[in-house]
């Protein structure tokens, strides 16, 4: 805003003495948009959009080159677990509904002790467990006072 804008006293002087708002149609336009913000303004929910675009722009303000970066890595890392689950999912599916009659248990079980990569499964998941159960574990803890 100019100095000679903030020296205007009133909303009459700064229409008046601004060739910008001299025009017809940007008045109109200005009437039809004041006419939308009114609920938001008396019912103050304008200040939340406000705070969304000032914590934006802090947003954007911190984003530095290599902020930026961990987070493309971080994406790219979710994007390619998730790809790799789910293939494997569909693959393992596939594989399962080939078969005229599922296994029996004994079936099942003499497979861990012939395949090495179904041993190999099996160890990741008991070993998820485990970090499942540990956490559960340490939740469970009472926090210590201080």
């Amino acid at each position: 805003m100019s100095e000679e804008m903030k020296n205007y006293t009133s909303v009459q002087e700064v229409v008046k003495n601004s060739p910008e708002l001299a025009n017809e149609a940007t008045l109109d336009g200005l009437a039809d948009l004041i006419e939308k913000l009114a609920p938001l303004l008396q019912g103050r929910r304008l200040h939340n959009i406000v705070d969304l675009l000032a914590a934006t722009s802090d947003v954007v303000e911190m984003a530095d080159e290599e902020m930026v970066n961990k987070l493309m890595a971080l994406y790219e890392n979710a994007v390619g677990t998730a790809w790799s689950l789910g293939n494997t999912l569909r693959h393992a599916s596939l594989l399962a509904g080939q078969e005229d009659e599922p296994p029996s248990l004994w079936q099942t079980l003499r497979r861990f002790s012939k395949d090495e990569d179904a041993r190999r499964g099996l160890n990741v998941v008991v070993n998820v467990l485990t970090l499942l159960g540990k956490q559960a574990s340490d939740a469970a803890q009472p926090m210590p006072e201080d």
